[in-house]
């Protein structure tokens, strides 16, 4: 297989970009919701993301590769450490719902009679990356299933006599063309992020587009290496960052900006707040700072809140807008 489409050579789709790289940072994000337009590299960014991320250290022959040093309960006594890329899994909107949480190994049991199980796609997606194409378009109960394993980091299966839990924690990437369906309410405030993704306008930006990709589909080594120091350089802010974050200092006056502006806005719960804070925390740790400041609220405002917002029939207004006009008018 080809080497991935590099990371750093995506051309513009900056908010997208830093969104993936704050989840990457920090999982307990939720995940992001990517909406635009076909072809704007929603796919690739992830793949290409998951791509230049430092390997995992994992338990050899662990079906859910757990960390050494939080192993299940299903990893071979005495199995050695090994390191493994992120998996980045893709949940085809085909897939049936045993494909996806796992089921009985019909095969073994018809040939031994023993009722083994079979993880499935969430298994796979432990600790890494599970991606939904067009994902308004996923089926009703399959919404309500990943609902419940994103919320408890747990995969259950009771099914043909066989009882099975499993760790299934992941970060959730969904993509879709808002034009082609409405994502459920439930799964939509289960994104962390959402952002939006439009086809380049400017002439010059959309050339840029058409060459890299071009020189990337002609010899995918060679543009490969031609972008591996920008791609380095992505990859050890993400390390840094992983390891700053814990100590970034959130006070209390960035906590009240947090909760005035969610207030404002009218948005449902507090996740909005929770979001804002750790998507703070998240672009501090990328920006080597130690504290979260206003201009990291600022940032974020928009993607951590655009899908949380109740709708106004008597105000036409995007989403964008008036959490853009709100930041105006509460951090001039």
């Amino acid at each position: 297989m080809p080497a991935p489409f590099p990371f750093s050579a995506i051309v513009g789709q900056d908010e997208m970009k830093l969104a993936v790289l704050m989840a990457a940072v920090e999982p307990a994000l939720g995940g992001v919701l990517v909406l635009g337009d076909r072809g704007t590299g929603k796919s690739t960014a992830v793949r290409a993301l998951a791509a230049l991320l430092p390997p995992m250290r994992a338990v050899e022959g662990c079906p859910y590769h757990c960390d050494p040093a939080k192993r299940c309960g299903h990893c071979t006594p005495g199995a050695k450490p090994v390191t493994r890329p992120v998996p980045v899994v893709d949940l085809p909107l085909g897939a049936s719902e045993d494909r996806i949480v796992g089921a009985l190994d019909l095969e073994r049991a018809l040939a031994s009679g023993q009722k083994v199980f079979e993880p499935g796609l969430l298994a796979r997606a432990h600790r890494g990356f599970l991606y939904i194409d067009e994902v308004n378009l996923l089926e009703d109960h399959l919404v309500d299933l990943l609902i419940d394993v994103a919320a408890s980091g747990e995969n259950v299966v009771e099914r043909d006599g066989l009882s099975v839990r499993h760790p299934a924690r992941f970060v959730l990437i969904g993509s879709g063309n808002p034009e082609e369906g409405e994502l459920r309410p439930q799964l939509l405030d289960r994104f962390g992020l959402s952002v939006e993704v439009r086809t380049p306008t400017a002439l010059p930006e959309r050339v840029a587009v058409i060459k890299r990709r071009d020189a990337y589909e002609r010899d995918p080594a060679a543009f490969e290496a031609q972008w591996a120091k920008e791609d380095a350089k992505v990859r050890r802010r993400i390390v840094r960052a992983r390891a700053q974050i814990k100590d970034v200092a959130v006070d209390d006056a960035m906590l009240m900006h947090c909760a005035a502006l969610c207030q404002h806005l009218g948005s449902d719960g507090l996740r909005g707040e929770l979001t804002l804070m750790r998507a703070a925390r998240a672009l501090a740790a990328l920006d080597g700072d130690t504290a979260v400041q206003l201009t990291h609220l600022r940032r974020i405002a928009a993607p951590a809140l655009r899908h949380r917002m109740r709708r106004d029939p008597l105000d036409d207004t995007g989403s964008t807008e008036r959490i853009e006009k709100a930041v105006a008018e509460l951090w001039p």
